[in-house]
C-alpha cells in the first residue's frame, strides 16, 4: 500500500504571514525520504495554501508520483495539461469550506465528468475521482472513464473520533463497511481503490487493512505531527503503520 502525503497546510503556513518559508519542495523532499511513494497537492481557485508557482517547482524537482487535487474547471485542465503531473484527481470546491467537505457528484454530473476526464485522458494524465463511499457514485465514475476512485474517509474517522476511538464500535465498523463495500465496487469495476480523508496515527490501519485499497492519501495528521518531530519521521512512523496493518 502506497502513502502519498498531502502538503498543502506546509503552504498554509507559509501564506499566514504571505512569505518564502516554509517551502512545501523542502516539505515534498522530506516526505519523499520518509518513505512517501507520492506527493498530493489541492491547487484552489482561490489559491489560499498552494500556489501556481509551487505545482511547476513540484513537478521539476520531486521525484516521486505528483497528484493534483483540483475542480473541475476550464483554468484547472489548462493547468494541468501543461504541467502533466503523474495523476489529476477531481474534487468538489467550496470557497467557504475549510477543507474539502464531502465527495465530488459524479452521479449527477456525468456529462461534465465524461467531458473533463476525456480532456485530460487525451492529455495523457490518468484522471482519479474523490468520492463518498456510495456504489451509485462508483458506477458513474466508471462510466466516465476515471481511472482511480479515492474513497472519502472522513464519516469513518469522525466517528472513530466521537465513539470510542475504536473500529469495533458498532458505529465506527458501519462506516469503515461503507467503505469496504465502495472499494470492493470500484475494483470490481476495473479502477483502482484509493482512500483520504481525516486518517490519522490513530485511525489509519483499520483502513489500511482493507482488501484491495491500494494508496492512502494523508496530510493534515502527518504535517501537525512533523511540527514536533519532523516531517521525515512522520512520514516514516506513518508508512510503518500501513505496511504493518498490511501484514495483518
Amino acid at each position: 500500500i502506497e502513502l502519498g502525503v498531502n502538503i498543502d497546510h506546509v503552504a498554509t503556513v507559509r501564506e499566514a504571514r504571505a512569505t518564502w518559508e516554509p517551502d512545501p519542495v523542502w516539505a515534498a523532499v522530506e516526505a519523499h525520504l520518509g518513505g512517501a511513494a507520492g506527493i498530493t497537492i489541492h491547487l484552489r481557485e482561490d489559491r489560499r495554501h498552494i500556489q501556481d508557482a509551487d505545482v511547476h517547482r513540484l513537478k521539476e524537482l520531486v521525484q516521486i508520483k505528483l497528484n493534483l487535487e483540483m475542480a473541475a474547471t476550464d483554468e484547472m485542465i489548462g493547468i494541468a495539461s501543461e504541467i502533466q503531473p503523474q495523476i489529476v484527481m477531481l474534487v468538489p470546491e467550496g470557497r467557504d469550506e475549510i477543507t474539502t467537505e464531502g465527495g465530488l457528484d459524479v452521479d449527477g454530473t456525468r456529462r461534465r465528468m465524461s467531458e473533463v476526464v476525456k480532456r485530460l485522458t487525451d492529455a495523457g494524465i490518468p484522471v482519479s475521482a474523490f468520492i463518498d463511499p456510495d456504489c451509485r457514485q462508483v458506477a458513474a465514475a466508471a462510466e466516465c472513464g476515471f481511472a482511480v476512485c479515492e474513497v472519502h474517509t472522513g464519516p469513518y474517522a469522525h466517528a472513530f473520533h466521537a465513539h470510542g476511538r475504536s473500529a469495533e464500535m458498532p458505529e465506527v465498523a458501519s462506516r469503515l463497511a461503507e467503505v469496504a463495500r465502495a472499494g470492493q465496487a470500484i475494483i470490481e469495476a476495473g479502477m483502482g481503490f484509493n482512500a483520504g480523508h481525516a486518517l490519522n496515527f490513530a485511525n489509519v490501519q483499520p483502513v489500511a487493512a482493507l482488501p484491495g485499497v491500494r494508496e492512502l492519501h494523508i496530510g493534515h495528521s502527518i504535517v501537525s505531527r512533523s511540527i514536533f518531530i519532523g516531517m521525515r519521521q512522520a512520514v516514516r512512523e506513518m508508512r510503518s503503520l500501513i505496511i504493518e496493518a498490511g501484514r495483518s
